[in-house]
């Protein structure tokens, strides 16, 4: 409970001070590009964030959309912002900033590489933009959360991804029941470390954890969801665990509880909604059914590591849970598996272990507890 509103208006300030300064560190004369929404927390967290940037003599726009889900378009007026090409783009929506029209109709191009939104070009291809993004985040989350310790951060999650970089495989296993190898070779981990001052970084506001794309077609097993988990209606903590089936990199079956059931629901509802964008012309001709396959792709791993962040059923702060992973349905962020959704399932207590091409393992995660 907050004490009383100085003490809530002082710890915004600081968290949002520590945001422009420390993480995206704008400096004098950058313009900001805000994005949010008519909602209480995320307004008040954008406004606060507005003054921050002033603070430092930066150039803070700030622009209110409607709420945005997984499968909605942002506002013309957004992505047309965007087309600005302003130095740091910060979406703190209530769920999402919305998809770009535009760009999954004819994909935006930069160095042979293809992207369906405008902010992934700038962000993952020019790399002339630095962002963060934080949906669903409430003023409680971003107070406790923002200000932590970045050098142990940043410490621990490079650690982390040179273990991945190197490795062929990552097995996961847990005492509910999953037992699952996700194939990684060739591809190389990512951080979410909230060090964001270079054009073409950014990640999640609240910061903290390692992930990973898995190969394409190359996840075998069973995955057991036991903790909170992403679905249509937003994310719930999960009371009956879900366990899912995976063969060949896609997701084959799914059982458990009422949550399992809405999971099918979302992952057909995906699927669903691929081909009915293709109909209607929002996605290009024939890509309907790949986005529609994608959508049971095995699209990320990643590994909770912010001290301060817990499982609540916001997934925002859940995946960045110490002594949890996650791994995620969907599009991946190697942007070869294009989805309308990306699931992110989180796994309590597990066991990670990475095997290498010489044929040796070595723990990174021993029932929830880091080996580093």
């Amino acid at each position: 409970m907050f004490r009383n509103w100085q003490t809530v208006d002082d710890m915004l300030k600081k968290a949002a001070d520590t945001a422009i300064r420390d993480v995206v560190n704008v400096k004098r004369g950058e313009r900001v590009l805000i994005v949010t929404n008519p909602v209480e927390d995320v307004y008040t967290i954008s406004v606060a964030l507005h003054d921050a940037v002033s603070q430092v003599r930066g150039v803070p726009v700030l622009m209110v959309q409607p709420v945005k889900s997984q499968i909605d378009m942002a506002e013309e007026g957004v992505i047309k912002a965007l087309g600005s090409e302003p130095a740091v783009l910060i979406s703190m929506s209530a769920e999402k900033i919305g998809k770009d029209a535009r760009g999954i109709r004819s994909p935006y191009e930069y160095n042979e590489e293809r992207y369906d939104h405008i902010f992934d070009f700038l962000l993952d291809g020019k790399k002339t933009m630095r962002a963060f993004w934080s949906p669903g985040v409430t003023k409680q989350i971003f107070m406790d959360t923002v200000p932590i310790d970045y050098g142990r951060l940043k410490k621990e999650s490079l650690a982390l991804k040179k273990i991945l970089d190197d490795a062929l495989e990552v097995s996961v296993t847990s005492d509910k029941g999953t037992d699952v190898t996700i194939g990684i070779a060739g591809r190389e981990g990512m951080l979410d470390n909230g060090d964001y001052r270079k054009g073409g970084e950014g990640g999640n506001l609240p910061a903290g954890e390692t992930f990973i794309s898995p190969e394409i077609g190359r996840t075998e097993g069973v995955i057991v969801f036991d903790g909170s988990i992403s679905l249509s209606e937003g994310e719930v903590i999960i009371r009956e665990p879900i366990r899912v089936e995976v063969e060949n990199g896609f997701v084959r079956t799914v059982d458990g509880g009422d949550e399992a059931g809405k999971l099918t629901e979302t992952l057909l509802l995906s699927e669903q909604n691929a081909r009915a964008f293709e109909k209607d012309g929002k996605i290009a001709q024939g890509a309907g059914e790949v986005y529609a396959k994608n959508a049971r792709n095995i699209g990320e791993l990643g590994i909770g590591l912010n001290p301060k962040a817990k499982v609540i059923g916001n997934m925002l702060v859940d995946e960045k849970a110490f002594r949890t992973c996650h791994i995620a349905l969907g599009s991946n962020y190697d942007n070869d598996a294009p989805s309308l959704t990306h699931l992110d399932g989180l796994i309590l207590d597990p066991t990670l272990t990475v095997r290498y091409g010489d044929g040796t393992t070595r723990v990174i995660m021993n029932r929830g507890d880091l080996q580093l």
